[in-house]
């Protein structure tokens, strides 16, 4: 059974295991912990549970809370290592108000913290496939959030919709709910009388794209439109279903799966294994540039040959994930590369019977092999 609607995120049968993502500005008010408010969204997920279904929680707040707590003006994000510090001191009471309140209903919470590179390096994403299973396999809730502490502007997800959709990606979850400060994805600004809100969209498209705005409308979080569109685009080359809902109100999950009061992304795909990593990627090494012949190639399935590639960006290694772009700039597939950049520069261009004699040794099959690269 496949998700159709957003009252199918409650249903057991359709949506097995699913990520639920509380943004900063519904967990942390103006007077602290929006405590009342938040027993009511961990009854809801208890009750999500009790009906079989898996839960994962990504928390943002960790940052909002150790501000308070540390005084810090900006809400903890007028710099990097107030950001850090901020984090350090607020993810310990962020840990403990979940396993507090989810133990008032039996139960477990665990509590993961990743970077960027756990989700974009093939080990390390694997490893944390590893662990939600487990923990998900033993009956206990994973509370995830990003390691702010730690994690430095280059290697930071920046905001936790698409951290959200990646962890989808890696626990085999069945869609995601984004509970922010809006009800969904409008057509264009919310405060415009005249807006409308999306119900559904099949294909995050350049017009989609369109209507976002990038900022977050609280100033707390770090996310807005633009991140959840990019979430809801990892999501759906993964086959998994994305909604974006208002968390403003009591019973968050209830309003918007019973009421239909939100955006629901319906995938247009399911790209497994590898390839939902590839095309999930945020951060890549580099990028080859190819002609019009090589991207007619790639989309009837075929892998990237030197041939068709006319230029060579970025300072990457065998195996590191690059980007295969046209030449007006767009993004065509994600893959792995069977050269580095500077053996990639030497035989771009040239036919297989002319890179032995410039490479120095035989060449590869294929510049990007079609079984370690996805269309995007």
């Amino acid at each position: 059974m496949q998700i159709t609607r957003l009252a199918d995120l409650t249903d057991k049968s359709a949506c097995p295991r699913l990520v639920v993502k509380v943004g900063s500005s519904l967990l942390v008010g103006a007077e602290g912990v929006r405590r009342d408010w938040l027993q009511g969204l961990v009854a809801e997920l208890a009750a999500a549970r009790s009906r079989g279904q898996d839960v994962i929680v990504v928390s943002s707040g960790a940052i909002a809370l150790g501000a308070s707590k540390l005084g810090l003006d900006r809400g903890g994000r007028g710099s990097l290592a107030d950001a850090q510090a901020a984090a350090a001191v607020g993810q310990i009471a962020l840990s403990a108000l979940w396993a507090d309140l989810l133990g008032v209903h039996g139960l477990t919470a665990a509590q993961l913290l990743l970077t960027l590179d756990d989700l974009e390096d093939r080990r390390r994403y694997l490893n944390a496939t590893a662990t939600l299973t487990r923990l998900l396999d033993m009956g206990a809730v994973p509370v995830i959030n990003e390691n702010d502490s730690v994690a430095t502007q280059e290697i930071r997800f920046g905001d936790n919709d698409r951290l959200a959709a990646r962890v989808a990606q890696a626990a085999g979850a069945s869609a995601v709910l984004l509970l922010s400060d809006v009800d969904g994805l409008f057509d264009r600004n919310p405060a415009d009388p005249e807006a409308r809100r999306l119900g559904e969209v099949r294909g995050v498209t350049a017009q989609i794209h369109a209507m976002a705005s990038g900022g977050s409308a609280s100033g707390m979080g770090s996310g807005g439109m633009t991140s959840k569109l990019q979430a809801a685009e990892i999501a759906e080359r993964a086959g998994i279903a994305l909604a974006i809902a208002s968390g403003l109100a009591d019973a968050p999950i209830a309003r918007a799966c019973e009421q239909g009061i939100g955006t629901l992304f319906l995938p247009k795909r399911k790209d497994v294994g590898r390839k939902a990593w590839l095309g999930g990627r945020l951060r890549l090494k580099g990028a080859l540039v190819v002609d019009a012949g090589a991207a007619k190639a790639l989309e009837r399935g075929g892998s990237l040959l030197a041939a068709g590639i006319v230029r060579v960006e970025g300072q990457f290694q065998r195996g590191d994930a690059v980007a295969v772009q046209n030449e007006a700039g767009a993004v065509l597939a994600h893959g792995l590369a069977e050269y580095d950049a500077a053996d990639c520069a030497k035989v771009l261009g040239r036919k297989n019977a002319q890179q032995a004699e410039l490479l120095g040794y035989a060449p590869r099959s294929a510049v990007v092999h079609r079984d370690q690269m996805v269309l995007i």
